[in-house]
Protein backbone atom coordinates (compact mmCIF):
# COMPACT_ATOMS: atom_id res chain seq x y z
CA UNK A 1 0.00 0.00 0.00
CA UNK A 2 1.25 3.64 -0.91
CA UNK A 3 -0.20 4.87 2.67
CA UNK A 4 2.30 3.71 5.32
CA UNK A 5 0.27 5.77 8.15
CA UNK A 6 -3.11 6.83 8.44
CA UNK A 7 -4.28 9.32 11.18
CA UNK A 8 -6.88 11.96 11.55
CA UNK A 9 -4.66 14.42 10.54
CA UNK A 10 -3.82 12.88 6.86
CA UNK A 11 -1.46 10.73 5.64
CA UNK A 12 2.05 9.60 5.38
CA UNK A 13 2.50 8.35 2.10
CA UNK A 14 5.18 6.29 -0.21
CA UNK A 15 4.94 7.53 -3.43
CA UNK A 16 7.86 5.24 -4.72
CA UNK A 17 6.05 1.99 -3.55
CA UNK A 18 2.95 2.81 -5.22
CA UNK A 19 4.72 3.42 -8.80
CA UNK A 20 6.56 0.51 -8.22
CA UNK A 21 3.13 -1.67 -6.75
CA UNK A 22 1.50 -0.38 -10.01
CA UNK A 23 2.46 -3.92 -11.70
CA UNK A 24 5.13 -2.86 -14.77
CA UNK A 25 5.64 -6.69 -15.46
CA UNK A 26 5.74 -7.03 -19.02
CA UNK A 27 4.73 -10.44 -20.52
CA UNK A 28 5.39 -12.11 -23.71
CA UNK A 29 4.57 -15.11 -25.83
CA UNK A 30 5.79 -18.59 -25.18
CA UNK A 31 9.29 -19.56 -26.94
CA UNK A 32 9.71 -22.87 -28.74
CA UNK A 33 10.33 -25.70 -25.98
CA UNK A 34 14.18 -25.64 -25.35
CA UNK A 35 15.14 -22.03 -27.23
CA UNK A 36 16.76 -19.02 -25.21
CA UNK A 37 15.42 -16.40 -27.35
CA UNK A 38 16.35 -12.10 -26.56
CA UNK A 39 13.46 -10.99 -28.00
CA UNK A 40 13.37 -6.82 -28.15
CA UNK A 41 10.19 -5.14 -26.97
CA UNK A 42 10.28 -2.60 -29.93
CA UNK A 43 9.14 -3.64 -33.26
CA UNK A 44 10.70 -0.60 -35.71
CA UNK A 45 12.87 -2.11 -37.94
CA UNK A 46 16.20 -1.57 -36.83
CA UNK A 47 15.32 -3.43 -32.99
CA UNK A 48 13.39 -5.67 -34.75
CA UNK A 49 15.83 -8.32 -35.58
CA UNK A 50 16.18 -11.53 -32.67
CA UNK A 51 19.37 -12.53 -31.49
CA UNK A 52 19.55 -16.48 -30.52
CA UNK A 53 22.53 -18.27 -28.90
CA UNK A 54 23.19 -20.44 -25.72
CA UNK A 55 22.93 -19.33 -22.61
CA UNK A 56 26.98 -19.25 -22.08
CA UNK A 57 27.55 -16.53 -24.70
CA UNK A 58 24.32 -15.09 -25.57
CA UNK A 59 23.59 -11.12 -25.66
CA UNK A 60 22.75 -9.81 -22.65
CA UNK A 61 19.27 -8.04 -22.13
CA UNK A 62 18.79 -4.28 -22.21
CA UNK A 63 16.04 -2.32 -21.01
CA UNK A 64 12.77 -3.64 -22.41
CA UNK A 65 13.77 -7.07 -23.59
CA UNK A 66 11.99 -10.42 -22.22
CA UNK A 67 14.11 -13.47 -21.82
CA UNK A 68 12.60 -16.59 -22.79
CA UNK A 69 13.83 -19.89 -22.01
CA UNK A 70 12.81 -23.78 -22.11
CA UNK A 71 8.67 -22.71 -23.51
CA UNK A 72 8.43 -20.54 -20.30
CA UNK A 73 8.30 -16.98 -20.18
CA UNK A 74 10.61 -15.04 -17.61
CA UNK A 75 8.70 -11.34 -17.53
CA UNK A 76 10.96 -8.16 -17.42
CA UNK A 77 9.78 -6.57 -13.97
CA UNK A 78 10.70 -2.81 -13.94
CA UNK A 79 11.12 -0.55 -11.19
CA UNK A 80 11.29 2.77 -10.57
CA UNK A 81 14.69 4.53 -9.90
CA UNK A 82 14.87 5.09 -6.30
CA UNK A 83 17.74 8.19 -6.54
CA UNK A 84 14.85 9.93 -7.72
CA UNK A 85 13.12 9.70 -3.58
CA UNK A 86 16.51 9.84 -2.26
CA UNK A 87 15.60 13.36 -0.52
CA UNK A 88 18.01 12.95 2.46
CA UNK A 89 18.21 16.69 3.20
CA UNK A 90 16.35 19.95 3.38
CA UNK A 91 16.68 21.73 0.37
CA UNK A 92 16.89 24.94 2.14
CA UNK A 93 17.43 24.32 6.35
CA UNK A 94 14.96 25.69 8.87
CA UNK A 95 16.32 28.07 12.06
CA UNK A 96 16.51 25.83 15.13
CA UNK A 97 13.49 27.53 16.72
CA UNK A 98 11.77 26.60 13.56
CA UNK A 99 12.59 22.61 12.73
CA UNK A 100 9.92 20.24 12.58
CA UNK A 101 10.44 18.28 16.01
CA UNK A 102 11.39 14.31 14.61
CA UNK A 103 10.96 12.49 18.21
CA UNK A 104 14.84 12.75 19.51
CA UNK A 105 14.64 12.62 23.42
CA UNK A 106 17.37 15.09 23.47
CA UNK A 107 15.55 17.67 21.16
CA UNK A 108 14.29 20.36 23.66
CA UNK A 109 10.42 20.80 22.72
CA UNK A 110 10.14 23.92 24.56
CA UNK A 111 10.70 25.72 21.16
CA UNK A 112 8.14 23.33 19.78
CA UNK A 113 5.56 24.11 22.28
CA UNK A 114 6.28 27.60 22.00
CA UNK A 115 6.06 27.95 18.40
CA UNK A 116 2.47 26.13 18.09
CA UNK A 117 0.96 27.97 21.06
CA UNK A 118 1.58 31.08 18.70
CA UNK A 119 -1.91 32.37 17.20
CA UNK A 120 -2.36 33.21 13.51
CA UNK A 121 -1.82 36.97 13.88
CA UNK A 122 1.52 35.95 15.64
CA UNK A 123 2.76 34.13 12.82
CA UNK A 124 1.30 36.65 10.64
CA UNK A 125 3.19 39.75 12.20
CA UNK A 126 6.37 36.93 12.47
CA UNK A 127 6.83 36.82 9.47
CA UNK A 128 6.50 40.43 8.33
CA UNK A 129 9.15 41.03 10.21
CA UNK A 130 11.22 38.28 8.65
CA UNK A 131 10.43 39.73 5.35
CA UNK A 132 10.52 43.28 6.76
CA UNK A 133 14.91 42.31 7.59
CA UNK A 134 15.24 40.73 4.37
CA UNK A 135 13.38 43.82 1.65
CA UNK A 136 14.02 46.58 4.05
CA UNK A 137 13.61 48.75 1.00
CA UNK A 138 10.86 47.29 -0.71
CA UNK A 139 6.91 47.46 -0.50
CA UNK A 140 5.08 44.69 0.20
CA UNK A 141 2.61 43.95 -2.47
CA UNK A 142 -0.29 42.98 -1.75
CA UNK A 143 0.20 38.97 -3.44
CA UNK A 144 2.57 39.01 -0.55
CA UNK A 145 0.36 40.03 1.97
CA UNK A 146 -1.72 37.92 1.02
CA UNK A 147 0.11 34.60 0.84
CA UNK A 148 1.12 35.48 4.51
CA UNK A 149 -2.37 35.71 6.18
CA UNK A 150 -3.29 32.39 4.33
CA UNK A 151 -0.12 30.83 5.77
CA UNK A 152 -0.77 31.80 9.28
CA UNK A 153 -3.91 30.51 8.63
CA UNK A 154 -3.23 27.06 7.65
CA UNK A 155 0.39 26.73 9.44
CA UNK A 156 -0.70 25.38 12.38
CA UNK A 157 -2.72 22.54 11.49
CA UNK A 158 -0.23 21.98 9.41
CA UNK A 159 2.94 21.99 11.65
CA UNK A 160 0.74 19.91 14.20
CA UNK A 161 -1.00 17.59 11.90
CA UNK A 162 2.88 16.95 10.48
CA UNK A 163 4.51 16.55 13.58
CA UNK A 164 1.76 13.55 13.81
CA UNK A 165 2.60 11.38 10.82
CA UNK A 166 6.25 11.92 10.91
CA UNK A 167 6.39 10.88 14.83
CA UNK A 168 4.75 7.55 13.27
CA UNK A 169 6.71 7.20 10.81
CA UNK A 170 10.01 6.86 12.40
CA UNK A 171 8.48 4.57 14.84
CA UNK A 172 7.60 1.94 11.95
CA UNK A 173 11.13 2.64 10.29
CA UNK A 174 9.42 4.55 7.65
CA UNK A 175 11.56 7.30 8.16
CA UNK A 176 14.99 7.31 9.30
CA UNK A 177 16.52 9.90 11.94
CA UNK A 178 20.31 8.86 10.75
CA UNK A 179 21.63 10.14 7.07
CA UNK A 180 25.49 9.02 7.43
CA UNK A 181 24.36 5.94 5.34
CA UNK A 182 21.90 7.72 3.14
CA UNK A 183 22.85 7.29 -0.47
CA UNK A 184 24.71 10.30 -2.13
CA UNK A 185 24.10 9.24 -5.75
CA UNK A 186 23.13 12.09 -7.55
CA UNK A 187 19.71 12.81 -9.13
CA UNK A 188 20.61 12.67 -13.01
CA UNK A 189 17.70 12.96 -15.32
CA UNK A 190 18.43 10.88 -18.86
CA UNK A 191 18.92 14.18 -21.42
CA UNK A 192 16.98 12.57 -23.94
CA UNK A 193 14.00 11.70 -21.58
CA UNK A 194 12.61 15.42 -22.59
CA UNK A 195 11.91 14.04 -26.16
CA UNK A 196 9.79 16.60 -27.36
CA UNK A 197 6.72 15.13 -26.41
CA UNK A 198 4.75 18.45 -25.92
CA UNK A 199 6.61 19.48 -29.41
CA UNK A 200 5.19 16.47 -30.88
CA UNK A 201 1.86 17.47 -30.11
CA UNK A 202 2.45 21.09 -31.56
CA UNK A 203 3.58 18.67 -34.72
CA UNK A 204 0.53 16.68 -34.65
CA UNK A 205 -1.89 20.07 -35.86
CA UNK A 206 -0.08 19.91 -38.79
CA UNK A 207 -1.34 16.30 -39.68
CA UNK A 208 -3.76 15.46 -41.96
CA UNK A 209 -7.06 15.84 -40.22
CA UNK A 210 -8.60 12.44 -39.59
CA UNK A 211 -12.00 11.45 -40.56
CA UNK A 212 -14.22 10.21 -37.71
CA UNK A 213 -16.23 7.97 -39.54
CA UNK A 214 -13.10 5.72 -40.82
CA UNK A 215 -11.13 6.12 -37.79
CA UNK A 216 -10.94 4.51 -34.39
CA UNK A 217 -11.70 5.96 -31.39
CA UNK A 218 -9.12 3.54 -29.47
CA UNK A 219 -6.24 2.04 -29.93
CA UNK A 220 -5.78 -1.08 -28.12
CA UNK A 221 -2.17 -2.36 -27.06
CA UNK A 222 -1.45 -5.55 -28.03
CA UNK A 223 2.24 -7.73 -28.78
CA UNK A 224 2.80 -4.58 -31.43
CA UNK A 225 4.69 -1.90 -29.44
CA UNK A 226 5.28 0.61 -32.43
CA UNK A 227 2.42 3.44 -32.62
CA UNK A 228 1.91 5.19 -35.94
CA UNK A 229 2.27 8.63 -34.14
CA UNK A 230 -1.03 9.77 -35.94
CA UNK A 231 -2.49 6.93 -33.88
CA UNK A 232 -1.52 7.80 -30.98
CA UNK A 233 -2.10 11.48 -30.79
CA UNK A 234 -5.90 11.34 -32.69
CA UNK A 235 -7.43 8.26 -30.51
CA UNK A 236 -7.79 6.81 -26.38
CA UNK A 237 -4.32 4.45 -26.02
CA UNK A 238 -5.73 1.90 -23.69
CA UNK A 239 -3.54 -1.20 -22.31
CA UNK A 240 -6.84 -3.37 -21.30
CA UNK A 241 -4.40 -6.24 -20.39
CA UNK A 242 -2.84 -7.30 -17.13
CA UNK A 243 0.63 -6.76 -18.12
CA UNK A 244 2.65 -3.58 -18.36
CA UNK A 245 3.32 -2.49 -22.24
CA UNK A 246 6.10 -0.92 -23.79
CA UNK A 247 5.15 1.35 -26.50
CA UNK A 248 8.07 2.93 -28.95
CA UNK A 249 7.16 6.46 -29.85
CA UNK A 250 9.91 8.64 -32.16
CA UNK A 251 12.62 5.93 -31.14
CA UNK A 252 11.92 6.25 -27.51
CA UNK A 253 10.35 3.47 -25.31
CA UNK A 254 7.65 4.09 -22.60
CA UNK A 255 6.20 2.02 -19.85
CA UNK A 256 1.84 1.70 -20.52
CA UNK A 257 0.97 -0.33 -16.80
CA UNK A 258 -2.21 -2.46 -16.61
CA UNK A 259 -5.41 -1.30 -17.27
CA UNK A 260 -4.63 1.91 -17.95
CA UNK A 261 -5.48 4.11 -20.85
CA UNK A 262 -4.23 7.37 -21.88
CA UNK A 263 -4.35 11.11 -24.77
CA UNK A 264 -1.23 12.38 -26.14
CA UNK A 265 -2.35 15.79 -27.09
CA UNK A 266 -2.58 19.15 -26.25
CA UNK A 267 -5.86 21.21 -24.68
CA UNK A 268 -6.61 22.04 -28.75
CA UNK A 269 -7.11 18.62 -29.49
CA UNK A 270 -9.74 17.12 -26.56
CA UNK A 271 -12.15 15.49 -29.16
CA UNK A 272 -10.40 12.13 -28.97
CA UNK A 273 -11.13 12.11 -24.99
CA UNK A 274 -14.73 13.03 -25.64
CA UNK A 275 -14.89 10.65 -28.11
CA UNK A 276 -14.17 8.00 -25.29
CA UNK A 277 -17.89 8.11 -24.52
CA UNK A 278 -16.62 7.72 -20.14
CA UNK A 279 -18.06 10.15 -17.54
CA UNK A 280 -15.48 9.72 -14.89
CA UNK A 281 -16.62 10.11 -11.08
CA UNK A 282 -13.54 11.24 -10.08
CA UNK A 283 -11.14 14.17 -11.71
CA UNK A 284 -7.60 15.01 -10.52
CA UNK A 285 -6.59 18.22 -12.49
CA UNK A 286 -2.94 19.88 -12.39
CA UNK A 287 -3.24 23.06 -14.76
CA UNK A 288 0.40 24.74 -15.80
CA UNK A 289 -0.42 27.58 -14.05
CA UNK A 290 1.31 30.83 -15.42
CA UNK A 291 3.78 32.61 -12.93
CA UNK A 292 7.19 34.26 -13.40
CA UNK A 293 9.18 31.65 -12.32
CA UNK A 294 7.65 29.55 -14.86
CA UNK A 295 8.26 31.98 -18.01
CA UNK A 296 11.66 32.80 -16.78
CA UNK A 297 12.79 28.99 -16.43
CA UNK A 298 10.83 28.08 -20.33
CA UNK A 299 10.25 24.54 -17.91
CA UNK A 300 6.91 24.12 -19.67
CA UNK A 301 4.33 25.93 -21.31
CA UNK A 302 1.66 27.20 -18.84
CA UNK A 303 -2.10 28.21 -19.77
CA UNK A 304 -4.29 31.62 -18.90
CA UNK A 305 -6.85 31.48 -16.81
CA UNK A 306 -9.36 31.68 -19.44
CA UNK A 307 -7.92 28.69 -21.10
CA UNK A 308 -7.94 26.49 -18.04
CA UNK A 309 -11.52 27.55 -17.99
CA UNK A 310 -12.15 26.08 -21.25
CA UNK A 311 -11.26 22.47 -20.41
CA UNK A 312 -15.29 20.56 -20.43
CA UNK A 313 -14.98 19.34 -16.98
CA UNK A 314 -18.75 19.35 -17.03
CA UNK A 315 -18.93 17.22 -20.04
CA UNK A 316 -16.57 14.29 -18.57
CA UNK A 317 -17.80 14.49 -15.24
CA UNK A 318 -20.21 11.57 -13.90
CA UNK A 319 -23.14 12.98 -11.71
CA UNK A 320 -21.64 14.02 -7.96
CA UNK A 321 -18.19 13.71 -9.57
CA UNK A 322 -15.52 14.54 -7.35
CA UNK A 323 -12.69 17.03 -8.61
CA UNK A 324 -9.39 17.40 -7.29
CA UNK A 325 -7.16 20.46 -8.30
CA UNK A 326 -3.59 21.06 -7.56
CA UNK A 327 -2.65 25.07 -6.78
CA UNK A 328 0.13 26.63 -6.35
CA UNK A 329 0.86 29.02 -3.19
CA UNK A 330 0.01 31.96 -5.29
CA UNK A 331 -3.37 32.98 -3.39
CA UNK A 332 -4.24 34.61 -6.85
CA UNK A 333 -4.46 31.10 -8.10
CA UNK A 334 -6.28 29.66 -4.94
CA UNK A 335 -9.62 32.53 -5.06
CA UNK A 336 -9.69 32.38 -8.96
CA UNK A 337 -10.48 28.06 -8.44
CA UNK A 338 -12.82 28.75 -5.34
CA UNK A 339 -14.44 32.00 -7.36
CA UNK A 340 -14.07 31.38 -10.55
CA UNK A 341 -13.45 27.94 -12.07
CA UNK A 342 -15.76 25.60 -10.15
CA UNK A 343 -18.38 27.73 -10.20
CA UNK A 344 -17.70 27.79 -13.88
CA UNK A 345 -17.88 24.02 -14.07
CA UNK A 346 -20.83 23.92 -11.38
CA UNK A 347 -18.70 22.23 -8.89
CA UNK A 348 -18.98 23.33 -5.29
CA UNK A 349 -15.52 23.55 -2.76
CA UNK A 350 -16.19 21.05 -0.09
CA UNK A 351 -12.11 21.19 1.34
CA UNK A 352 -8.45 22.46 1.07
CA UNK A 353 -6.11 19.66 1.90
CA UNK A 354 -2.71 19.88 1.97
CA UNK A 355 0.35 18.11 -0.10
CA UNK A 356 3.61 18.09 2.60
CA UNK A 357 6.53 17.76 1.61
CA UNK A 358 9.60 16.59 4.00
CA UNK A 359 13.01 14.64 3.99
CA UNK A 360 13.62 10.83 4.63
CA UNK A 361 14.35 12.00 8.19
CA UNK A 362 11.19 13.54 8.74
CA UNK A 363 11.96 17.40 8.07
CA UNK A 364 10.63 19.80 6.09
CA UNK A 365 12.37 20.01 2.71
CA UNK A 366 12.08 24.46 2.79
CA UNK A 367 11.51 26.16 6.30
CA UNK A 368 7.92 25.76 6.94
CA UNK A 369 7.74 30.36 7.19
CA UNK A 370 9.78 30.49 4.14
CA UNK A 371 8.86 33.53 1.96
CA UNK A 372 9.89 32.25 -0.92
CA UNK A 373 8.68 29.05 -1.50
CA UNK A 374 6.74 26.56 0.95
CA UNK A 375 6.98 23.01 1.92
CA UNK A 376 3.29 22.38 0.83
CA UNK A 377 1.27 22.74 -1.70
CA UNK A 378 -2.60 22.74 -2.11
CA UNK A 379 -5.42 20.99 -3.15
CA UNK A 380 -9.46 22.17 -3.71
CA UNK A 381 -11.54 19.24 -3.86
CA UNK A 382 -15.02 20.05 -4.87
CA UNK A 383 -17.87 17.82 -6.21
CA UNK A 384 -20.50 18.62 -9.31
CA UNK A 385 -23.54 20.07 -8.58
CA UNK A 386 -26.66 18.11 -10.17
CA UNK A 387 -29.78 16.17 -9.52
CA UNK A 388 -30.19 16.09 -5.97
CA UNK A 389 -31.59 12.46 -6.04
CA UNK A 390 -28.52 10.94 -7.81
CA UNK A 391 -26.22 12.81 -5.53
CA UNK A 392 -27.62 10.98 -2.44
CA UNK A 393 -27.53 8.02 -4.22
CA UNK A 394 -24.27 8.29 -5.01
CA UNK A 395 -23.02 9.64 -1.48
CA UNK A 396 -24.04 6.65 0.25
CA UNK A 397 -21.32 4.05 1.62
CA UNK A 398 -18.84 6.92 1.20
CA UNK A 399 -17.62 9.28 3.73
CA UNK A 400 -18.07 12.82 3.05
CA UNK A 401 -15.03 15.15 2.38
CA UNK A 402 -13.37 16.25 5.63
CA UNK A 403 -12.44 20.25 5.66
CA UNK A 404 -8.60 19.63 6.14
CA UNK A 405 -6.42 16.78 5.73
CA UNK A 406 -2.40 16.27 4.84
CA UNK A 407 -0.80 14.42 2.49
CA UNK A 408 2.84 14.12 3.61
CA UNK A 409 5.33 12.46 1.47
CA UNK A 410 8.97 12.50 0.66
CA UNK A 411 8.79 14.16 -3.00
CA UNK A 412 10.00 13.01 -6.19
CA UNK A 413 13.26 14.69 -7.66
CA UNK A 414 11.57 15.36 -11.12
CA UNK A 415 9.83 18.70 -11.02
CA UNK A 416 6.26 18.01 -10.74
CA UNK A 417 5.78 14.65 -9.85
CA UNK A 418 2.55 14.77 -7.93
CA UNK A 419 2.02 11.93 -5.04
CA UNK A 420 -0.87 9.43 -5.64
CA UNK A 421 -4.02 10.44 -4.12
CA UNK A 422 -5.80 6.64 -5.41
CA UNK A 423 -5.06 5.18 -1.96
CA UNK A 424 -6.33 8.42 0.25
CA UNK A 425 -9.50 9.31 -1.77
CA UNK A 426 -10.58 5.36 -1.37
CA UNK A 427 -12.49 5.72 1.51
CA UNK A 428 -14.32 8.56 -0.40
CA UNK A 429 -15.56 7.14 -3.18
CA UNK A 430 -16.88 3.86 -4.22
CA UNK A 431 -14.62 1.02 -5.40
CA UNK A 432 -14.64 0.58 -8.72
CA UNK A 433 -15.05 4.49 -10.07
CA UNK A 434 -14.05 5.79 -13.03
CA UNK A 435 -10.50 8.25 -12.66
CA UNK A 436 -9.38 10.69 -14.98
CA UNK A 437 -6.07 13.14 -14.47
CA UNK A 438 -5.74 15.88 -16.64
CA UNK A 439 -2.28 17.68 -17.57
CA UNK A 440 -0.85 14.16 -16.69
CA UNK A 441 2.70 13.24 -16.86
CA UNK A 442 2.90 9.61 -15.90
CA UNK A 443 -0.14 7.16 -15.66
CA UNK A 444 -1.99 4.87 -13.15
CA UNK A 445 -3.18 1.79 -13.14
CA UNK A 446 -7.38 1.90 -13.04
CA UNK A 447 -7.21 5.40 -14.77
CA UNK A 448 -7.68 7.66 -17.94
CA UNK A 449 -4.57 10.20 -18.17
CA UNK A 450 -4.74 13.17 -20.58
CA UNK A 451 -2.00 15.53 -20.97
CA UNK A 452 0.39 16.91 -23.62
CA UNK A 453 3.77 15.15 -21.73
CA UNK A 454 1.50 12.18 -20.55
CA UNK A 455 4.36 9.40 -21.21
CA UNK A 456 7.33 11.93 -19.65
CA UNK A 457 7.27 9.83 -16.43
CA UNK A 458 6.99 6.77 -18.47
CA UNK A 459 9.95 6.66 -20.20
CA UNK A 460 12.12 3.40 -19.52
CA UNK A 461 15.31 5.50 -18.59
CA UNK A 462 13.56 6.69 -15.21
CA UNK A 463 13.34 2.66 -14.09
CA UNK A 464 15.61 -0.51 -13.36
CA UNK A 465 15.06 -3.69 -15.50
CA UNK A 466 15.68 -7.12 -13.85
CA UNK A 467 14.42 -10.92 -15.33
CA UNK A 468 12.04 -13.17 -13.04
Amino acid sequence: MSVVQRLTAGWLVDHLSFINQCGYEVCDSFAYPGSVTLKPSATSTEDCHAATSSSRDGPIPGPGDVIETEGKIAKMRYVFREEFFDVSKPHIAAAPEEQLWQGCPEVNLSSFFFLSSWSNMDVFFHCLLILQKRKRKCVFNQGELDALEYHSKVRKLIWEGTLQLVQEGLKSGFLHHATAELSCRKNVVPGHTGCGLAELCEMAKQFPAVNESDHQAVHVLDDETSIPEQDLLSCITENSSNCAKIVVLMGQKYLVPPKSSFLLSDISCLQPLLNYKKKYDVIVIDPPWENKSVKRSNRYGHLSSWQIKQIPVPALAAPNCLVVTWVTNRQKHLRFVKDELYPHWSVKTLAEWHWVKITRAGEFVLPLDSLHKKPYEVLVLGRVQGDLKEALRTSEDVLPIPEHKLIVSIPCSLHSHKPPLTAVLAEFIKPDVECLELFARNLQPGWTSWGNEVLKFQHIDFFHSSAE
